[in-house]
């Protein structure tokens, strides 16, 4: 069984990431975070903590800590506010044409059914936890070799399910996180510009416990 550390060398290596992917994991209770890994100190966007963690930083966030509602609502972390729920904070924003599409667009999106107390984050390689998803953020021929592996020991088609907002908080945790199933999304704004995620990145979230043999998947068709 390769550790993290090994799995996140091979991922860098394989696919020539630039930084790494993000072990993400909700926290239910206090005892499941481990000795010595800090509370982050600033109130900051779940995307923009994935980032972080992409570049190398360790540690959880409570509620108090997440200052984006919508994605920490997605999440488990806090109730997702009723001008989320209804469309009203979307369509104020102008990314609808009417409070209605906003609202059939909110109410579609993928929200984790469970309470948990604080997010929990860090570089694959340093994860000394258990994940729940892993976050990689590349560009799109470094998702098409992580598409190509995950149907590469038993064939059949990716899916992607996104709709252009709440795409690493909802798209690429919550989902995989409910469904099992690795989700590919082309990111929001939200997160392109508080998070600087790239004009040329996107994002897929993986079930941890999948990892292992996409990474090989990879490994095998690396010269192909």
């Amino acid at each position: 069984m390769s550790t993290y550390e090994e799995l996140s060398s091979k991922l860098k290596s394989a696919l020539g990431l630039k930084g790494s992917p993000v072990a993400v994991k909700l926290v239910r209770t206090r005892d499941e975070i481990p000795a010595g890994v800090p509370e982050i100190g600033e109130k900051v966007r779940h995307c923009e903590m994935v980032q972080k963690a992409r570049g190398g930083d360790v540690f959880y966030a409570t509620k108090e800590k997440h200052a984006c509602a919508g994605g920490a609502g997605a999440l488990g972390i806090m109730e997702t506010p009723e001008k989320v729920l209804n469309g009203e904070f979307y369509f104020g924003l102008g990314d609808f044409g009417s409070k209605g599409a906003a609202k059939r667009t909110t109410g579609s999106i993928t929200r984790v059914d469970e309470e948990h107390v604080a997010t929990l984050y860090a570089p694959l390689e340093k994860a000394a936890f258990k994940p729940d998803v892993v976050v990689i953020i590349g560009n799109p021929r470094q998702m098409m070799r992580i598409a190509k592996a995950n149907i590469f020991a038993m064939g059949g088609r990716n899916y992607a399910d996104f709709s252009g907002i709440q795409s690493i908080c909802a798209d690429a945790v919550a989902e995989v996180y409910m469904t099992g199933e690795p989700n590919f999304t082309l990111g929001c704004m939200g997160s392109r510009k508080n998070a600087k995620i790239a004009d040329d990145e996107m994002i897929v979230g993986l079930p941890a416990e999948r990892v292992p043999e996409i990474v090989e998947a990879l490994e095998k068709s690396a010269q192909k």
